[in-house]
C-alpha cells in the first residue's frame, strides 16, 4: 500500500479500523461485515482535508468522535473511539499534517 517514498509515521486501532498517518497521507482500514472478510482502505492526501472536528467523551457517553471533511463534499467521515485511544493524541498528528 505504501510507495517507496512513504514512511508510516503513527497508527491507531479503533475497534477492528486502522488510522494510518504516513509521511504523505492518511490510511483508513475499514474492517467490515461480521467475519471481517471485506477491508476498505481509503485514502486521503493530508491537502484534501478542509477541516476536521473531534468530540470527547462526556460522562454517560464513553466514546470520542472524529469527523473529517474532504474537499467540497458536506458530509464528513465519521469515526467513533472509546477511552483506550486517546483522542487529542490523534488530533495533534492530523493537525501536524493539515494545518
Amino acid at each position: 500500500m505504501l510507495t517507496d517514498e512513504q514512511t508510516i509515521e503513527v497508527g491507531f486501532n479503533i475497534f477492528r479500523d486502522k488510522f494510518i498517518f504516513t509521511n504523505r497521507r492518511l490510511i483508513i482500514v475499514d474492517v467490515q461485515g461480521m467475519t471481517g472478510r471485506k477491508v476498505q482502505y481509503l485514502t486521503i492526501p493530508y491537502s484534501k482535508i478542509t477541516k476536521y472536528s473531534i468530540e470527547t467523551a462526556g460522562s454517560f457517553d464513553l466514546d470520542a468522535e472524529l469527523k473529517i471533511w474532504i474537499g467540497s463534499d458536506p458530509n464528513p467521515i465519521q469515526k467513533k473511539f472509546n477511552k483506550k485511544v486517546n483522542i487529542y493524541d490523534l488530533q495533534k498528528v492530523l493537525a501536524k499534517h493539515v494545518l
